[in-house]
């Protein structure tokens, strides 16, 4: 029978039958946690830096724009005799005239920051260099980019004023005198709406030249500063 069958050439193949492709039911393998640490680190540490990059710009911006103070600029606007008080001391029986002028300075604030001055601010007048009067400036506040006024009674001593009688009576025959003022004022700058405050003190180096008998100021000149 083998014989035949190979004659015939008509061998026969047993069929075959391949397992059908099932789906993988398996997962894909998770994140190792160390490495979303890692991750959640990494993304903390540019978010910082990027905080820390736009607040030092905003430091820097405030520093060279509210932060850099520029210098205001005063002018004397009237002055005005108070009255004469002459005062007699003891034992030397000297008699002293002292003069009390009312001065009204405008102050022009060109910065952003407004300037509050309590106690302590101070003038001190002097006549060819000798200290003749004084005067304490009372509390007030300059606005930001503002103007201001301050008002002060100052005290002159004619005595002190008299020293030199001969170049004093010069200058009154000419019609005008001659003065420096030197003012120093302490107080604070509140920028941001009082969110940050310094302090600073303003000066203020002045000459005036007042007409006689009137005491009206004919010229004057004034070096202002400002010190943080």
């Amino acid at each position: 029978m083998a014989s035949s069958a190979a004659g015939n050439g008509t061998g026969s193949v047993l069929p075959t039958h391949t397992a059908p492709a099932w789906p993988s039911t398996s997962k894909p393998k998770e994140d190792d946690p160390r490495r979303r640490r890692r991750r959640c680190a990494c993304v903390c540490l540019l978010v910082t830096l990027a905080v820390l990059a736009a607040l030092a710009i905003t430091l820097l911006v405030l520093f060279l724009t509210v932060l850099k103070v520029r210098d205001p600029t005063t002018r004397l606007v009237s002055t005005r005799l108070a009255g004469v008080a002459p005062r007699l001391s003891f034992p030397a029986m000297s008699l002293q005239l002292n003069v009390t002028l009312l001065l009204t300075v405008s102050v022009h604030n060109p910065n952003p920051a407004s300037f509050t001055y309590d106690s302590g601010g101070h003038t001190d007048l002097t006549y060819r260099g000798a200290h003749v009067g004084d005067a304490e400036i009372d509390p007030g506040r300059i606005p930001s980019r503002g103007d201001g006024e301050v008002k002060l009674a100052l005290t002159v001593q004619a005595d002190r004023l008299a020293a030199d009688l001969a170049q004093l009576v010069a200058d009154v025959e000419s019609g005008t005198v001659a003065m420096e003022a030197s003012t120093r004022i302490p107080g604070r700058v509140s920028i941001l709406g009082g969110l940050i405050k310094r302090h600073a003190v303003a000066y203020s180096d002045c000459s005036f030249v007042f007409g006689v008998p009137d005491m009206k100021v004919r010229s004057q000149q004034c070096h202002d500063r400002t010190k943080l």
